[in-house]
């Protein structure tokens, strides 16, 4: 169960408590929240209110949120590019638009439907939705992703990612030409105050975040570049390039409209490293630039000045 407890301040007095919820819990629809509302599990000074009521500064409110049911997630057999496995860990070159984990809205065609199918022993750290996911990339992003078969994997995993010590490259196509070959993106992310959808480079309610990048090569308007993430916040790279005034070429969310012709960001997992949970091996697992990316580069070496 979701609880919270907050004392309203200046800039929440004049809100509805249902706007404020939804901006509290951004998974959950306004509607969902005004039911809920109704059925008491949101307290003002220890009374239940309407879902217009206008807050006060200095209200208390408190907020007790059911967990919701977890629907069972079917097991799919769906093609998967397996590049390592083993009884504890398994690798994936997961395609540009494959989700990875079931949400609503998108319940069946996951990446998890798939392993589920496949591996039918994945750990269970992480619940019904997420099993043996350790970490995840975006959606319409490509590339490499490791999961765990077992609790014990899923544990050494989760702490190499959390301690720095896995190694994740990504391949970028960005608008632009960056000023420098190399530099350090150090910047806190969290969520947009103006859109709770979007991630943006900000101090308030913020995670430090740092990108490491590279230029690779040059071109008239746009820029092919390597990048290694220190640390791991939702949407990090695709933040951080546009941050700095070079959004990814097809980022429908952080991006300007016209740009390269791509289903999505110009983005790919290309490298994967880890130390594997049995052998303690460090392993290191690559995966080509899928097809849309090779086939971007190869117009652009034709059509622009290249250096």
């Amino acid at each position: 169960m979701a609880e919270l407890s907050r004392i309203a301040s200046d800039k929440d007095s004049g809100k509805r408590i249902d706007k404020w919820a939804s901006e509290q819990f951004v998974s959950e629809s306004r509607s969902r929240l005004q039911q809920l509302i109704k059925e008491g599990r949101v307290l003002i000074n220890g009374e239940s209110v309407k879902a217009n009521y206008r807050m006060k500064e200095g209200d208390q409110i408190k907020v007790s949120l059911p967990d919701p049911e977890p629907p069972d997630v079917i097991p799919e057999n769906l093609p998967l590019d397996i590049v390592y496995e083993d009884k504890a860990v398994i690798v994936i070159n997961k395609p540009r638009g494959m989700v990875v984990h079931p949400a609503p809205g998108h319940m069946t065609g996951t990446l998890v439907n798939a392993l589920l199918f496949h591996c039918r022993d994945l750990s269970g750290i992480n619940g019904v939705l997420r099993p043996g996911i350790v970490h995840r990339i975006d959606k319409d992003t490509s590339g490499l992703l490791m999961a765990a078969k077992t609790d014990e994997a899923h544990r050494s995993l989760a702490k190499q990612l959390k301690d720095k010590t896995t190694r994740r490259l990504y391949l970028a196509i960005v608008h632009g030409n960056l000023s420098t070959d190399t530099g350090t993106i150090d910047a806190p992310i969290g969520r947009d105050d103006k859109d709770r959808k979007k991630m943006a480079v900000t101090e308030h309610n913020s995670k430090k975040a740092v990108t490491h990048f590279k230029v690779l090569e040059r071109f008239t308007d746009y820029t092919y570049i390597a990048c290694r993430l220190e640390t791991g916040r939702t949407h990090q790279i695709r933040v951080h390039m546009a941050y700095i005034g070079h959004p990814l070429a097809g980022d429908p969310k952080y991006g300007p409209k016209k740009t390269l012709k791509i289903d999505g960001q110009a983005l790919h997992a290309a490298e994967l490293g880890f130390t594997h949970p049995s052998t303690r091996e460090f392993m290191v697992f690559k995966a080509p630039l899928p097809e849309d990316m090779e086939t971007l580069l190869k117009k652009l070496r034709m059509t622009s000045f290249s250096e």
